[in-house]
């Protein structure tokens, strides 16, 4: 689903990637960890085609991102800490409205459905601005879900939810990899990271420096080696 080659990026003088290589496969759920500034949010940028590498190459679902971003766009799904939900739009209106862009067929009912799992159906009618920081982002979660994209990418997406939020989402995104959607995810906890993904990737400042399956990380104890300095 994923096949990244050599993937450096540079800002001016400053390299957020060095050399990343990696490459995720179908149901996969992974967890991309990293100190502030390790290339996380890079990474994920790059993946959705929302920023270009400096050199090396990115696939998705087949498809260059680069040289294919609109077959790249159709086929993921977005969230970030940073909602960007239309405010003044109630919760069903902002759904409609991404739903249309995205062509989905049979809109109305794929609404309800996302609206009543993110347990949003009693506030579908009010608007976004009314909301808390957690009903956004299980609002930008159903918005990235609407299209049934097979991959998704989120980036820090439990950032100021509390348990209950928190709870939700994850077992959504579990639901989802176990439905066969591959999840990329970058999550400052690691204990977080153990105990909900099945597969651990860790950037240090640019470069790859750990990726080995979640229950390998658990039972070798690795991840102390790999924090960063």
């Amino acid at each position: 689903m994923i096949v990244c080659r050599d993937i450096r990026k540079t800002f001016g003088p400053m390299q957020a990637l060095a050399g990343v290589s990696f490459s995720i496969g179908e149901g996969e759920l992974a967890a991309l960890l990293g100190a502030n500034g390790a290339g996380k949010s890079t990474l994920l940028h790059l993946l959705a085609g929302l920023t270009r590498a400096s050199s090396g190459s990115a696939e998705v679902a087949g498809f260059n991102v680069r040289r294919q971003p609109h077959e790249v766009r159709r086929r993921i799904g977005v969230v970030s800490h940073q909602t960007y939900l239309y405010e003044e739009l109630s919760a069903e209106e902002n759904l409609r409205f991404y739903g249309r862009m995205y062509g989905v067929t049979g809109l109305q009912e794929r609404i309800d459905d996302l609206l009543a799992m993110m347990e949003l159906w009693p506030r579908r009618d009010d608007l976004v601005r009314t909301f808390s920081r957690g009903m956004q982002q299980r609002l930008a979660l159903a918005r990235a879900m609407l299209h049934r994209p097979p991959l998704l990418l989120l980036d820090e997406p439990f950032t100021g939810l509390d348990l209950h939020a928190t709870d939700l989402l994850t077992r959504f995104i579990e639901g989802a990899a176990a439905g066969k959607m591959t999840v990329l995810m970058t999550v400052h906890d690691p204990d977080y990271a153990l105990a909900h993904s099945r597969r651990l990737l860790v950037l240090q400042k640019g470069r790859l420096v750990l990726d080995q399956p979640a229950e390998r990380v658990r039972k070798e104890d690795l991840l102390p080696y790999y924090k960063e300095k």
